[in-house]
């Protein structure tokens, strides 16, 4: 096979990797707004459809270490497709329910077929594109990528569930799965097995349930009250479930991770930069949507269409990054972009009552290219640790966002609910005194990560130019 083939066989690979990724991404936030739609065909009790919407996230999250240690010891490709299928099957099990149980158990099973997938997809990269000025613009087409599927997850399930029927906002992964296994299993050459030995099961079972029982608490905290049992003892799990993990892991002859990786500071100071990004992210969306439909009287299609030329310029962005980590460093580009995304969601916090989209979408455009720069952030992180723990390394990275992410919702509501209760006047005032109040804070702690990235960062030198030597992918052929 001719180098130019090779060539363009990793390219395809990235193709079937993006889209991979843009499905689960998707089903982070494509059921939220097709809710009422799902609650009327189904007669849904009011827990059914949280469970709806929380299994699926709650499985997705509880497994990612999981599923990327399972990567590093089985390999990469093969983790990819057994994801994948495991992903479609049980998307076409949801689209097709009946009544709730069936419903949840599919979105569970989702959430399998996501936490093997996601891990799998950007470890995939590393081993694609060993030179490192290409790696870096795989990476950042990548991350263009899963920023549309933040903004098109929305804009997807309103539209689906006003104009068509709710069942199609899983269904229409069914085409995408195949497409994506099709292009993946012509393009993806076959790879060595993962140098990792041993899944350490007790190093799993402790992250699983920790992850798990944390997730659960955060999710379900709102609406079972913080101080109740039930959300007590979920944190209290967790807190148990991470000691247990450590305890494991520092005596494992294999651990799953090497804890002394959190000595890295490329490595702990890039998850954290990504978890500020991420609360940042998922706050923003969740209650920046809310406010356009209860105060500015947008309906859950036009919410969700709202987002998209925020979506559009990340995905841009995702793709020029590279380029300026190139010439400025990965420390000055992330720092960068959390700057201009805390500027954005303090101008945000500046609206009230009587604001038109048009005021709204600038500090969207801004909030768009900010996101967009970090995506260097991801390669900088899976490379940090040394290649045969790629899958742990992103396992981290998506723990860190989804955890954040959580906590940017968990938080932000807290601090909504929390000055609301406190503010006199009309509900929609102090509605909106809970809702600018929470984004100010938001934006405070964005911006914490502007130092921190410069840190960090600051070693991280740009991507060298191509040699000989790492012009070959480091997956056999097939």
């Amino acid at each position: 096979m001719t180098v130019g083939t090779q060539t363009n066989r990793r390219w395809w690979a990235l193709v079937a990797v993006a889209l991979g990724t843009f499905m689960t991404y998707l089903d982070n936030n494509v059921v939220n707004v097709a809710l009422p739609s799902i609650q009327r065909d189904l007669q849904l009790s009011i827990e059914g459809l949280e469970w709806i919407a929380s299994s699926y996230i709650l499985v997705f999250a509880g497994l990612l270490l999981a599923g990327g240690r399972i990567a590093d010891v089985v390999g990469m490709r093969g983790v990819f497709f057994g994801g994948l299928a495991v992903f479609t099957v049980a998307s076409v099990a949801a689209g097709l329910a009946q009544n709730q149980e069936m419903l949840i158990g599919a979105r569970a099973v989702q959430g399998v077929g996501a936490a093997l997938l996601t891990p799998a997809s950007l470890a995939l990269l590393t081993q694609l594109f060993p030179n490192a000025r290409e790696r870096a613009t795989a990476v950042g087409i990548w991350g263009g990528v899963g920023a549309l599927a933040l903004a098109f997850g929305p804009l997807t399930g309103g539209w689906l569930s006003e104009h068509a029927s709710w069942g199609w906002i899983f269904l229409i992964n069914a085409p995408i799965g195949i497409a994506t296994a099709v292009v993946g299993f012509l393009s993806i050459p076959a790879g060595r097995r993962g140098t990792s030995r041993g899944l350490d099961l007790p190093g799993l079972g402790a992250s699983s349930l920790a992850l798990f029982a944390l997730t659960f608490a955060l999710i379900e905290g709102e609406s079972r009250g913080w101080t109740s049992g039930s959300i007590l003892a979920g944190f209290a799990v967790a807190a148990a479930g991470a000691i247990a993990f450590v305890i494991i892991e520092s005596r494992s002859a294999n651990p799953m991770m090497d804890l002394s990786f959190f000595r890295l500071r490329l490595f702990t100071g890039g998850l954290l930069a990504m978890g500020l990004w991420a609360f940042g992210v998922f706050g923003i969306y969740f209650y920046t949507a809310i406010y356009m439909q209860n105060v500015l009287g947008f309906s859950p299609t036009e919410a969700g269409a709202a987002f998209v030329p925020m979506a559009l310029v990340m995905a841009v962005m995702a793709t020029v990054a590279p380029r300026l980590e190139a010439r400025f460093g990965a420390g000055r580009t992330v720092a960068a972009a959390l700057a201009l995304m805390a500027v954005s969601v303090a101008g945000i916090s500046s609206f009230g009552e009587g604001t038109t989209y048009l005021d709204l979408l600038p500090w969207f455009l801004v909030y768009g290219v900010g996101g967009g720069m970090l995506v260097p952030l991801n390669n900088v992180v899976v490379g940090a640790l040394p290649a045969a723990r790629a899958g742990i390394a992103s396992g981290m990275l998506n723990v860190s966002r989804e955890v954040f992410g959580l906590l940017g919702i968990t938080i932000l509501g807290a601090l909504l609910t929390n000055r609301s209760n406190a503010a006199t006047g009309s509900e929609l005032h102090r509605y909106l005194e809970g809702y600018q109040f929470s984004l100010v804070v938001a934006a405070a702690l964005v911006a914490v990560g502007i130092p921190i990235s410069l840190w960090a960062l600051r070693s991280v030198k740009p991507a060298d130019e191509p040699t000989a030597k790492d012009e070959e992918p480091m997956l056999e052929p097939a």
